[in-house]
């Protein structure tokens, strides 16, 4: 089984030119889909002349209204960052990423960037299968957002997927379905008091690491949704 082109989604992106420019990497390496979550620009005359020739992808991006949406189908979310000054949780080498994807052999990818300034949040960045640092120079670590795009695009065409043997139950489950495990698991976790001490948002963000920092089977969310649901049941046969 063929590997499955890639997806590249922008989160706030603030310059019009590096749209043009991301554009013109993605066809460079074959990908058509480039998508926006809340984006604080749109295309003008600068980033149709830097997108040079990939005016129609340029001109087709999808916008989202926020980065869940954005990724809902993919199997393997692959979010970004220099880890500059953020805690290093959950990330892959350039050298380690191959491995990582054929872990999930036809999986379907999406590539997250952040906004220009800033990166990708913490919250954001939680919501990825794993994220991944560009060996950069430490002492001028951040990268124009159009040459990140292309390295990561680089290496993902450098490298073939093994054959598939992969039945039904272990298709890999999109990030829709990652989701709402986590969801029905933080109503468990709710139950039993785990978050008593306060926190709530930042223990759902390390469990969510934990659970869902690699590709997930389908079998695999349906266990863990069980697993949920009968610690649910038991707390109200308690009553």
């Amino acid at each position: 089984m063929e590997r499955a082109v890639p997806t590249v989604v922008l989160v706030r992106p603030h310059v019009p030119g590096n749209l043009g420019s991301v554009a013109r990497a993605a066809r460079n390496f074959g990908v058509g889909d480039v998508r926006l979550v809340e984006p604080a620009c749109s295309p003008d005359e600068e980033a149709h002349r830097l997108a040079s020739g990939a005016d129609e992808l340029l001109d087709g991006m999808t916008r989202y209204p926020t980065l869940l949406e954005a990724v809902a189908e993919f199997d393997v979310v692959i979010a970004t960052s220099s880890l500059r000054g953020r805690a290093e949780r959950r990330w892959l080498t350039l050298a380690e990423l191959p491995a990582f994807l054929n872990s999930g052999k036809g999986a379907r990818v999406a590539y997250v960037f952040g906004p220009e300034r800033s990166g990708l949040t913490e919250e954001e960045r939680s919501r990825a299968s794993a994220t991944v640092n560009v060996p950069t120079n430490p002492a001028f670590p951040t990268m124009n957002l159009a040459h990140a795009v292309a390295v990561l695009l680089a290496v993902q065409r450098t490298f073939t997927a093994l054959p598939s043997s992969a039945g039904r139950e272990d298709d890999l489950a999109p990030s829709r379905e990652v989701e709402a495990a986590i969801e029905h698991w933080d109503r468990a976790l709710d139950a039993i008091g785990f978050y008593d001490t306060g926190h709530r948002e930042r223990s759902l963000r390390d469990w969510r690491s934990i659970v869902a920092g690699r590709p997930l089977t389908l079998r695999g969310v349906a266990l863990l949704r069980g697993v949920a649901n009968r610690i649910l049941v038991s707390i109200r046969r308690s009553f």
